[in-house]
């Protein structure tokens, strides 16, 4: 009766040695802990602030004694936060999603639509050519239409502007990732039977959330940090955004620096929370389209 040979024994190999990171790899890292410091340590700074007095803040910027909540209990005392978040969601909210709609609008048209001659490139450089202008150099023929059209001072004051300005930038990003959306995706709605209203708005668009969101995030940041137009078209307490309440303790003769740290660190909290919350749907949205 054979028998079968015994199986080879098996060696035991070296674990695999780690690989030596090169110079060029430490270097790199080395850079990227540099940025990142220098980017929050203003951030730090406001924090470290907003608890010191305004002496301190003055004389001893850096110092850790004296340290309190007073500069916040002044801030609540005199803006009324409430007001102010509820202005600033408004005109976020109404901005960003007429912005959107409009940008997604002219982006698949772009993309998806022939045009006679050279029509198509002459409009996607005329919603371009929106990234090359400074924005508030428009800041006064702004402030005169809207006292034209009566709506100075008012919710629409700001929110047209602020839609016109987000439109170019969301444009750039959208028809990026049109141009590599899978086109077996529209055949095979076409061959369905599907018409471009709902191809556009049941096919397409529900498969674009990463990009969406992410513009809709910064979209929202602008908004919540905007200052020049809120400053100049809103002359009503009512209606005082949450950009406006930090300015709010600086007078002609005094500056109270401990309350404005305060409130700019009220300010900065929100859209940090939203940044943490949101990062992977940022970063995705960033990258997608950038392949091509």
């Amino acid at each position: 009766m054979r028998t079968r040979p015994a199986p080879p024994p098996v060696r035991e190999t070296d674990p695999p040695r780690p690989r030596r990171r090169g110079r060029g790899a430490v270097v790199a890292t080395a850079v990227a802990y540099l940025i990142t410091f220098v980017i929050l340590f203003p951030l730090l700074w406001i924090v470290l602030l907003s608890f010191q007095t305004n002496d301190n803040i003055l004389n001893h910027p850096f110092s850790l004694s004296d340290l309190s909540l007073a500069n916040y209990q002044r801030a609540m005392e005199t803006l009324n936060l409430l007001v102010m978040y509820k202005n600033t969601l408004i005109l976020a909210v109404v901005s960003v999603t007429v912005g959107l709609v409009i940008s997604y609008m002219a982006a698949f048209a772009l993309t998806r639509m022939v045009f006679r001659g050279r029509t198509q490139n002459a409009l996607r450089y005329y919603f371009l050519v929106g990234l090359a202008i400074p924005v508030y150099v428009l800041l006064f023929p702004v402030y005169r239409l809207d006292i034209a059209f009566g709506l100075f001072g008012s919710y629409f004051a700001l929110i047209l502007p602020y839609i016109a300005v987000t439109i170019p930038f969301n444009i750039l990003l959208l028809t990026g990732f049109l141009r590599d959306f899978p086109e077996e995706i529209e055949q095979a709605a076409v061959m369905d039977g599907v018409g471009l209203w709902r191809m556009a708005w049941k096919v397409v668009f529900p498969l674009m959330r990463p990009v969406v969101a992410t513009l809709a995030i910064l979209n929202v940041i602008y908004v919540w940090n905007e200052f020049p137009f809120a400053v100049t078209l809103i002359n009503d307490p009512t209606l005082t955004t949450v950009s406006l309440g930090v300015s709010q303790f600086q007078g002609v003769y005094s500056v109270d620096h401990g309350a404005m740290m305060a409130s700019a660190t009220l300010v900065l909290l929100p859209q940090l929370v939203i940044y943490a919350a949101f990062q992977k749907q940022v970063i995705a949205g960033m990258t997608a389209g950038a392949v091509r």
